[in-house]
């Protein structure tokens, strides 16, 4: 087995759900099914998973309905969620519910690999639920932001933007990146430059104005750097 890792898979159609246990096993990953979503919460409980991807729709408790039971109970598994919903608004409604990626069916399991790896490297270190640069602090958990002792209100788009800066704060972040990491459209025929750099403008103006000490910069050329910097 690839290292003892488990991973849970809650869905409730036979062939996706036999397809992916059959690649994972093959990986070398110690795979479980649950075809209910109560069964899988009933398998949250007493075992341990490394990872769990899970299926939006299913019969009886959905997949939102999971993840919110898993996170209020404290269970912090990373979680791909499996969906063929593919607006925006269910993309950000996913992940605001507690879910770590989203995979749109229909998917290549060469993907779901690629995003499970992802995810597994990403889970070896936990992520702390609370980050911080200077008198910045972004609480993970509650999803709230603050600067000194003034509560900055985000857009779900502009929190996971800025989660992603502190991510890397210090190193230069391509516009790229962002488009893969928080977009998650790295293969989008247009470019998303000009609707990153507008988000990054938005944001900048919340985080930055009025302040002596300003945290987000533009590298020409390049894309952004999260940093200290005193205005002149």
């Amino acid at each position: 087995m690839m290292g003892g890792l488990r991973i849970l898979v809650i869905e409730d159609d036979a062939k996706t759900a036999n397809a992916i246990l059959g690649g994972l096993r093959r990986e070398g990953y110690d795979a479980v099914v649950a075809r209910t979503g109560d069964e899988g919460l009933s398998l949250l409980g007493p075992e341990s998973f490394h990872l769990v991807v899970l299926d939006w729709m299913l019969p009886g408790c959905d997949g939102i309905e999971i993840l919110k039971s898993m996170r209020a109970r404290g269970t912090r598994p990373p979680v791909l969620l499996l969906t063929a919903r593919d607006a925006i608004e269910d993309r950000v409604h996913g992940l605001d519910s507690g879910a770590d990626d989203y995979l749109v069916k229909p998917f290549a399991f060469a993907e779901l690999l690629a995003r499970i790896r992802t995810l597994l490297r990403r889970g070896a270190t936990p992520e702390p639920l609370q980050k911080q640069i200077g008198d910045l602090v972004l609480d993970v958990e509650h999803r709230r932001v603050m600067r000194g002792a003034e509560e900055i209100m985000l857009t779900p788009r502009e929190f996971e933007l800025l989660a992603y800066l502190l991510r890397h704060q210090g190193q230069t972040v391509t516009r790229r990146m962002l488009a893969a990491e928080v977009w998650r459209e790295p293969h989008r025929v247009t470019p998303l430059d000009n609707v990153i750099d507008v988000h990054v403008a938005h944001l900048r103006r919340k985080i930055d104005d009025g302040r002596k000490v300003t945290l987000i910069h533009t590298v020409r050329g390049v894309g952004f750097i999260l940093r200290e910097a005193t205005s002149p």
